[in-house]
């Protein structure tokens, strides 16, 4: 698999056209992934506290291991989304769970279609991992599509699985089996 690959050519609100990067997250990229993360629309589909510090974006990057992946895209020269993989251990190394998030001002515009399937492809191909695993908010309605889309079926519902914006949310569990 190459460090990096290009998508198609999206087409983007304003009219214009531009070439999305799907590469490896680097440590240099730490800035950008901390603004990124620290966004409310992105941080209100995760379990992320508010805050995050560059200090603590740079450690999780410099600890990434070999079984692991990140990624991040990149739209005309920054950062608006990324994704990490994370490999279990053991009777369990078939399976992996990730996380992913897109930029406020480029939700739905196909950026987490591209992160996904360079995900599913490096999964399948690359790492022989069977069984991918996730947990969505059960009201991330456009996450939720995007997943069974990309062929995730809904396992179970967590009830309140965990505290935002002052109260408890539930979470679905979702896996995708390659076959």
């Amino acid at each position: 698999m190459s460090e990096a690959t290009r998508s198609p050519i999206l087409s983007l609100p304003e009219g214009g056209l531009s070439e999305l990067l799907i590469r490896t997250t680097r440590v240099d990229d730490t800035d950008a992934v901390t603004a990124l993360v620290n966004l409310p629309g992105y941080r209100f589909g995760t379990l992320r506290l508010p805050f995050q510090s560059v200090q603590g974006t740079r450690k999780w990057l410099e600890q990434q291991g070999d079984d692991g992946l990140s990624l991040v895209a990149v739209l005309d020269g920054a950062i608006v989304g990324n994704l990490g993989l994370f490999r279990d251990k053991g009777r369990r190394r078939h399976a992996a769970h990730f996380g992913m998030g897109v930029h406020d001002q480029h939700v739905g515009k196909g950026i987490g279609t591209a992160l996904l399937a360079a995900l599913i492809d490096a999964a399948d191909n690359w790492l022989a991992i069977r069984r991918l695993e996730l947990t969505v908010y059960t009201d991330n309605a456009a996450a939720i599509h995007l997943y069974e889309k990309s062929g995730f079926v809904r396992e179970g519902i967590l009830r309140d699985y965990a505290f935002r914006a002052g109260t408890y949310v539930d979470a679905f569990t979702m896996a995708r089996l390659h076959q």
